[in-house]
């Protein structure tokens, strides 16, 4: 186990650190491997995880929230990981490259007031990258399994994960919100603005628009191309109560493009930051985030019939 500490000096003294769990899955990997796949999930609870208890409750009880059984999820992960094995050693190298001079351009920046800590492990498939609470801090958790399986491996798109993650935990801290966040983001129209403000937040980091989560170098224009449309299928399915599944997250799509809420969510953010500081648009209250996301969606929506 890897831990490291910094301190950034911006307008106070403030503090990460890192949490390595790589060599300890890598201990459990070497007696888990040749087993079944049964055999291999209860090691990996029991010996792995045992180690990092609040990291095992978190995932299990991610699943809990969406009426899913974890140990069903995880037969479909585990027989990829020999196949990713590599990928997921060089994303966690380039991560122990990155994240010191993301955290110090994120304090920059955004003007960070608060601790966060990085968590380097191997799950369950919760995401490449998490923004919540660690041992009582602000944390980015970060899955090397899903990193691996979107091919994010490398220094520039882990860049753009880490930056768009401690995003969302400066959107949590100035909301003074933060597992009431993440259940927020269960409304539709709450999710697109979080996701748009931590894609904002990605971009003010690293200076540039760098959409790290971008299948392929066409995703952009395509979802330039195709913005109106996206934002009259996406009010079809706030209308039909369907669930928006298909903007975001890397195992659903649209018409073959992934993870378009991100594309949408960001241009919402953009357009109120014609009228109101980025400060402001973070502590907008659930019934103005829907008024103005509603109306928003609709004006472009409307360019097409």
């Amino acid at each position: 186990m890897l831990k490291q500490k910094i301190v950034v000096v911006g307008m106070k003294r403030e503090q990460c650190e890192i949490l390595d769990t790589y060599q300890d899955f890598l201990a459990y990997w070497m007696d888990a491997r040749f087993k079944n796949i049964n055999e291999q999930i209860e090691l990996w609870q029991t010996s792995y995880m045992k180690k990092y208890p609040e990291l095992l409750t978190k995932q299990v009880k991610s699943y809990e929230a969406e009426n899913m059984d974890w140990r069903e999820i995880a037969k479909k992960i585990f027989p990829l990981l020999p196949h990713r094995f590599q990928l997921m050693r060089k994303a966690r190298d380039n991560i122990l490259a990155v994240w010191k001079s993301i955290y110090a351009k994120a304090s920059e920046r955004l003007r960070l007031d608060f601790n966060i800590a990085f968590v380097i492990y191997v799950g369950i498939g919760c995401g490449a990258g998490w923004a919540t609470t660690y041992k009582g801090q602000p944390a980015v958790l970060l899955g090397l399994e899903n990193i691996a399986e979107q091919k994010w491996y490398t220094k520039n798109k882990l860049k753009g994960l880490v930056s768009h993650e401690i995003g969302h935990l400066a959107h949590m801290k100035w909301r003074n919100e933060w597992e009431i966040s993440e259940k927020a983001e269960q409304d539709p129209l709450f999710q697109l603005y979080s996701e748009g403000f931590a894609q904002r937040c990605e971009h003010i980091i690293l200076g540039r628009e760098t959409w790290h989560m971008a299948q392929d170098k066409e995703w952009l224009s395509w979802c330039e191309q195709h913005k109106s449309w996206l934002a009259k299928e996406f009010l079809k399915r706030l209308e039909k109560q369907a669930p928006i599944n298909d903007f975001f997250g890397s195992w659903f799509n649209i018409q073959g493009r992934t993870q378009t809420g991100y594309f949408l969510g960001h241009a919402l953010i953009c357009e109120l930051e014609k009228t109101h500081s980025l400060r402001k648009i973070a502590v907008f209250n659930v019934e103005k985030v829907q008024r103005l996301s509603m109306q928003y969606l609709k004006s472009i929506g409307d360019a097409i019939k």
